[in-house]
C-alpha cells in the first residue's frame, strides 16, 4: 500500500515537473499534446523498471545514451537510403543525451528525427519520379553494394540520387526477370542486353517499371503515415534495446499480438518474427506450422516483400513489424507469396498456404533406427519444443507436457531392448525452463541442473529431486546454431555430467538469459491518466542461466564434443553477433556426482567420428554447399546488367530452387505432414547427422567393450 502510495505522489510530481501542457514537439492539436505527455509518462515508468530490475544492473548514463542513440540511428534509416551524412551529424548532438531526456522526461529527439527524415522521404519520392521517367540502360556494366556496412551515408543529393537509380535499376530488373520466369519464356539463354522493340520482353521490361514505380509510391505513402506515437515507440525500443537484445518495449498492439503467440493459435504461415535494422527476419520456424511444411523458409531469411496470391508484392523493407504481420497473416487455405533473401545473398520466392498455426502442437517425436546388425536398434527421440499447457495444470489439473512425452517415449523404446538412444534438440528454441530440468532429471540420478542468477546477484539451484533413472545407456546429444534457451540447459548439463556426447554445429545459439513481461498499466492506475492507456508492456531480462559446472550458456551458448561439418556456418547467428548482448562469465561450479558412463576418451570419438565424415560423400556436399553459401554471402556487389544478371540468377536457382532449403529436422517433419505418419522416419533414416549420431554411439559401446543391454542399471 505505501509502495504504490510512494508511486503515486512520484507520478504526480513527475507530471508537475514535464508541464503536461508545454508545446508539442511534433506539431500543434490536442492529439499532439497527448503523444508528448504520453511519452513522457513512459519514459519515466521505463527508466525506473530498466536501472532497477534489468539484470545487467546498467545504469542511464552517457554510455548508455551513445549506445541508444546509435541503436535509433540505424533503425531509422539502417540502409542509408534517406539520411545524408550532415543528418546524422545534425542528430548527434543527442548522442550523450538520450540518458538526460529520459530523466527529465523531455524527449526531443524523436520530433527532430521525423522533421528530418520527413523532409528527406519527399525529397527522395521526387528523386525516384524522376529517376524512373528517365529510364535504364541495362547494358550498360554497373554494380549494386548491397552490404550497409560497406556503405557511407551520401554527402549530398547527388550521391543521394545515384544510389537512387542503382536501387531502383536493380528492382526493375529483378521484376522482370521473375515476369520472365512466370511466363515461361526461354530459360536456357541469356534475354538481349536490350530488348527489341514491342516485343514481349520490352512489354514484360515496361510492366517492370510500372510495378515497382507502383511499389515505391506505395513504400512511400506508408512511411509517411507513420504516427507520432510510432516515433516515439521506436525511440524507446531503442533505449530499452542498448541494455539488451531480448529487453523490449512493446506497444500496445506488439503487446497484442505477443499475447496472441503466447495464447498458440493464430492463423498465418507459423514463423516467428522481428524487425531488425529496417528488415523482418525470420527468428524461427515453428514445427508443425504451414511454413514448416513448405519446408523452404527457415531462420535467418529476410523477407522483402510479400504477396498475396497471384496479387502484386507489397515491399516491406522499412516497415513496423506489425504491418509486415498483418500482410503476412491471412484465414487459412489462402496463399501468401514471400520474396525472401537468404543469408547468402540468393532471393527467392516462397508460396505458402496459410494454416491455422497450434504452437502447442510441436510434440515430442520417437522412433526406432536400425543398428550395423540384424538384431541392434537404437532409440531416437526429437523435442522440438520444451512446452507445458500451464492452464491446464492449475489447481492439479492435467496438461500435457514436454517431460511426460520423452518418459512415454523411453518406455516405448525401452521395450524394444534399444542399445543406445539419440535425442534430437536441433533447432529447439526453448520453452519451459521447468521441462528442460525435469527431463535432464530422467538421464541422471537426483542432482543440481543449472543456477539460475537475478538482478541483484542472488543465486538459486534448480535440482532434479527424484533418484530414479528413465534411460541409463549410451546417448548422444544433437544440437546446433538455432538451439537455444532451456535445450542449451538440458545439453550443458548432461554434457557437464558425462552423461551424453553432444554432437553439431561448432556452437549453439547462446541464450542464457530470462525475460519477465510488465505490463506498464499497472503502473498507471489513477483516474486522470486514463487517457494515456494503454501504454503497453516491457519485456525485461531479469536473470541469468549458468550451467553446474559455473559457466553460463550466455554468449557462447554449449560447445559439442564432437563438431560436424555444418551446412549454415556462414550464418552470423547466435547472441555473440547481437548488438549489445550480455557477456559469457562464470560463477562458482555446485558440487555434482558425474555419470560414470565408461567413455572417458572423447578424442578418440572425435577423431573417428572426423574420420567418417571426411570421407562421407554427403558430409562432403554439405561442406561444398556451406562454401558456396559462405563466398555468395561474401559477394555483396550485384550485377545490374540484364545478361549477366541472368546467368547468375541461372546459376544458383537451377540447383537450388527444387531443394527444400529448410534447416535439418525440419525435412522429416514436413515429410510426416505431407506424406503420412511413417515418411518423416524414412528422411531421418536419410538424414547424415543422426546417422553419425548412430556411428558415434557404436563407437561408445565398443569403447566400454560390453553390451549396454547387459550392463544397464535398473532405476
Amino acid at each position: 500500500m505505501m509502495k504504490n502510495i510512494f508511486r503515486l505522489v512520484v507520478v504526480v510530481l513527475l507530471m508537475m515537473q514535464f508541464n503536461l501542457s508545454a508545446t508539442p514537439v511534433f506539431g500543434d492539436g490536442a492529439r499532439e499534446d497527448l503523444e508528448v505527455n504520453r511519452a513522457r509518462v513512459l519514459s519515466y515508468l521505463l527508466r525506473e523498471q530498466l536501472t532497477r530490475n534489468h539484470f545487467s544492473g546498467k545504469e542511464m548514463d552517457d554510455s548508455l545514451s551513445e549506445a541508444a542513440f546509435d541503436l535509433y540511428v540505424k533503425q531509422l534509416d539502417f540502409q542509408k537510403r534517406f539520411l545524408l551524412q550532415e543528418d546524422v551529424d545534425r542528430l548527434g548532438r543527442f548522442r550523450d543525451r538520450i540518458d538526460d531526456e529520459m530523466v527529465r522526461g523531455l524527449v526531443d529527439l524523436p520530433g527532430l528525427a521525423w522533421s528530418i527524415l520527413e523532409n528527406r522521404i519527399h525529397q527522395v519520392e521526387k528523386l525516384t519520379t524522376d529517376i524512373m521517367a528517365d529510364g535504364f540502360d541495362f547494358s550498360r556494366r554497373e554494380e549494386l553494394q548491397t552490404d550497409v556496412e560497406k556503405l557511407d551515408y551520401c554527402r549530398n543529393e547527388a550521391e543521394l540520387r545515384e544510389r537512387w537509380r542503382k536501387i531502383l535499376k536493380f528492382q526493375v530488373l529483378n521484376r522482370y526477370l521473375d515476369l520472365r520466369e512466370d511466363e515461361g519464356l526461354d530459360t536456357d539463354r541469356a534475354p538481349a542486353p536490350v530488348p527489341a522493340p514491342k516485343s514481349t520482353e520490352a512489354e514484360l521490361l515496361t510492366k517492370a517499371m510500372t510495378k515497382v514505380g507502383e511499389r515505391q509510391e506505395q513504400f512511400f505513402s506508408r512511411m509517411l503515415q507513420e504516427t507520432t506515437r510510432e516515433h516515439f515507440d521506436r525511440y524507446f525500443d531503442s533505449i530499452t534495446r542498448a541494455f539488451d537484445p531480448h529487453t523490449d518495449y512493446l506497444p500496445p498492439r506488439r503487446k497484442e499480438d505477443f499475447d496472441i503467440s503466447m495464447r498458440g493459435s493464430l492463423e498465418g504461415i507459423g514463423a516467428t518474427l522481428r524487425e531488425e535494422d529496417g528488415y523482418i527476419k525470420v527468428v524461427q520456424i515453428i514445427p508443425g506450422s504451414a511454413a514448416s511444411r513448405q519446408g523452404q523458409l527457415q531462420a535467418e531469411d529476410i523477407i522483402l516483400a510479400v504477396a498475396q496470391a497471384d496479387g502484386d508484392p507489397v515491399d516491406i523493407t522499412d516497415t513496423r513489424i506489425r504491418d509486415a504481420v498483418s500482410l503476412i497473416r491471412g484465414k487459412k487455405g489462402t496463399v501468401v507469396r514471400l520474396t525472401v533473401k537468404k543469408p547468402d545473398g540468393t532471393r527467392l520466392i516462397i508460396p505458402i498456404v496459410r494454416d491455422v498455426v497450434q504452437i502447442e502442437e510441436s510434440f515430442v517425436k520417437s522412433t526406432l533406427l536400425p543398428g550395423k546388425t540384424k538384431d541392434e536398434v537404437f532409440g531416437y527421440i526429437r523435442i522440438p519444443a520444451f512446452y507445458r499447457d500451464f492452464e491446464h495444470t492449475k489447481n492439479g489439473g492435467e496438461g500435457r507436457n514436454a517431460t511426460d512425452d520423452v518418459q512415454s517415449a523411453i518406455e516405448g523404446l525401452k521395450k524394444e531392448k534399444i542399445s543406445g538412444l539419440i535425442l534430437d534438440l536441433r533447432n529447439n528454441g526453448g520453452g519451459a525452463l521447468t521441462d528442460a530440468v525435469s527431463i535432464t532429471g530422467l538421464f541422471i540420478e537426483q542432482g543440481p541442473v543449472v543456477q539460475v542468477k537475478n538482478s541483484h546477484g542472488n543465486m538459486k539451484v534448480l535440482r532434479d529431486q527424484d533418484s530414479s533413472v528413465a534411460y541409463d545407456g549410451p546417448m548422444v546429444v544433437l544440437v546446433n546454431r538455432f538451439s537455444a534457451s532451456a535445450s542449451e540447459i538440458l545439453a550443458g548439463a548432461l554434457q557437464d555430467y558425462g552423461r551424453a556426447i553432444v554432437i553439431g554445429s561448432d556452437h549453439t545459439h547462446g541464450k542464457g538469459t530470462v525475460q519477465a513481461m510488465i505490463d506498464l498499466d499497472q503502473s498507471n492506475t489513477l483516474a486522470n491518466m486514463q487517457k494515456y492507456m494503454p501504454l503497453g508492456a516491457l519485456k525485461l531480462t531479469i536473470q541469468k542461466f549458468y550451467r553446474v559446472s559455473g559457466a553460463s550458456t550466455q554468449y557462447k551458448g554449449v560447445h559439442p564434443d564432437i563438431v560436424l561439418p555444418d551446412p549454415f556456418r556462414h550464418l552470423e547467428t547466435g547472441e555473440k553477433y547481437l548488438d549489445y548482448s550480455l557477456p559469457w562469465d562464470t560463477v562458482s561450479p555446485v558440487p555434482y556426482s558425474p555419470w560414470n558412463s565408461g567413455v572417458s576418451d572423447r578424442a578418440t570419438l572425435a577423431d573417428l567420428s572426423r574420420k567418417r565424415t571426411e570421407s562421407n560423400d554427403e558430409f562432403k556436399e554439405i561442406m561444398k554447399e556451406a562454401k558456396e553459401a559462405e563466398e555468395r554471402r561474401d559477394k555483396t556487389l550485384q550485377p545490374l546488367q540484364i545478361a549477366e544478371a541472368w546467368r547468375e540468377r541461372r546459376a544458383w536457382r537451377s540447383e537450388k530452387e527444387d531443394k527444400v532449403a529448410g534447416l535439418p529436422g525440419h525435412g522429416a517433419q514436413a515429410a510426416e505432414e505431407e506424406g503420412g505418419s511413417g515418411a518423416w522416419i524414412e528422411k531421418l533414416k536419410e538424414d547424415p547427422f543422426a546417422q553419425e549420431g548412430l556411428a558415434i554411439l557404436d563407437d561408445m559401446i565398443g569403447a566400454t567393450h560390453e553390451d549396454p543391454r547387459k550392463t544397464a542399471r535398473t532405476p
